[in-house]
C-alpha cells in the first residue's frame, strides 16, 4: 500500500517537473534569447537536454521522490521546450 502511494507521488512529481521544464524553457528562449543567434543552431536542444540530464542525475540519487526517470523527463522536456521556443521565434511569435 505504501509503495503504491510513493509511486503515485513520484509519477506526479515527474509530470509536474516535465511540464514546468518545458514551459519555462520555451518562455526563456522566446523572451531572453530572441536576439542570440546561437539559439537557432539545430544541435542546441540536444545539448541543453543532455546537460539537464547530467545535472539532474545526482539529485535523483539523493531525493526519494526524484528518480532517474524524472531526470530523463526533465532533460527531454527542456530540449523540446528549447526547440519549441526556437520555432516560435521563427514564426514571429
Amino acid at each position: 500500500m505504501l509503495e503504491g502511494i510513493w509511486s503515485l507521488l513520484s509519477l506526479g512529481v515527474t509530470l509536474v517537473v516535465g511540464g514546468l521544464a518545458f514551459s519555462i524553457t520555451r518562455e526563456f528562449v522566446r523572451r531572453r534569447l530572441r536576439f542570440v543567434d546561437a539559439v537557432r543552431h539545430p544541435a542546441l536542444p540536444w545539448l541543453v537536454g543532455g546537460v539537464v540530464i547530467i545535472l539532474a542525475s545526482p539529485i535523483a540519487a539523493l531525493l526519494p521522490l526524484i528518480t532517474a526517470t524524472t531526470a530523463a523527463v526533465a532533460g527531454l522536456a527542456t530540449g523540446l521546450g528549447t526547440a519549441s521556443g526556437v520555432k516560435a521565434l521563427k514564426r514571429g511569435e
